[in-house]
């Protein structure tokens, strides 16, 4: 089931969603933006068409680190690309650069994904995007840990941008109200990419 991008269908969620990908990837090595799976699409590219595919609109995806090159990936995606100035202070900076972008445009709640979690797919995105409302907070849950995508109504999109610092995100705002879990190991592998040793077989 897509989510509904529009108020075509009443009282239906407008859903956006957004994509962190400016980080330069200093355990890693490299930008992982930019790392491609066995198909040869990059990251950046496999998870904005995740996002797209599962119904979200407008995908928003925040670069940085080789931004030059990201944007290039990105060239013949239906996606709008920002690029966060102050990206090396930490996931934080992109976070913050991705709502303030979508909080000019019209929507309820944004899906927000990482490039580093390989084994996503657009069912778990769906899931989480079913509870997105206004005053949503969701996360998936893989075995009981907490993961990416995560769903951030409107309504705490300011209380994120002011809170979001350094690599946590908005891991301290979530802490701080209730999130629902949303369990997903039945749908995916979702354990990121932190170190090379970590890339599953074909990637790269």
């Amino acid at each position: 089931m897509n989510i509904p991008a529009s108020s075509d269908v009443e009282g239906a969620a407008r859903v956006a969603g957004l994509v962190l990908a400016a980080g330069a990837g200093r355990r890693f090595g490299a930008p992982k933006a930019l790392v491609r799976d066995p198909a040869g699409v990059s990251w950046v590219v496999r998870t904005s068409r995740l996002l797209t595919e599962a119904g979200c609109t407008p995908v928003v995806v925040v670069i940085g680190a080789a931004a030059d090159q990201v944007r290039t990936e990105l060239t013949n995606e239906p996606v709008e690309v920002v690029e966060a100035t102050d990206w090396t202070e930490g996931m934080g900076a992109s976070l913050r650069t991705g709502l303030t972008t979508l909080s000019s445009e019209v929507g309820d709640a944004v899906v927000v994904a990482t490039v580093d979690v390989p084994g996503l797919t657009a069912d778990v995105v769906r899931r989480v995007a079913e509870s997105a409302e206004v005053g949503a907070l969701a996360r998936a849950t893989y075995h009981g840990a907490p993961g990416h995508p995560v769903v951030i109504g409107r309504v705490h999109w300011e209380g994120v941008i002011a809170s979001a610092r350094g690599d946590e995100g908005a891991r301290g705002y979530l802490r701080e109200h209730d999130v629902v879990l949303l369990e997903c190991s039945d749908l995916a592998d979702g354990a990121d990419v932190d170190t090379v040793k970590d890339l599953p077989p074909g990637h790269g």
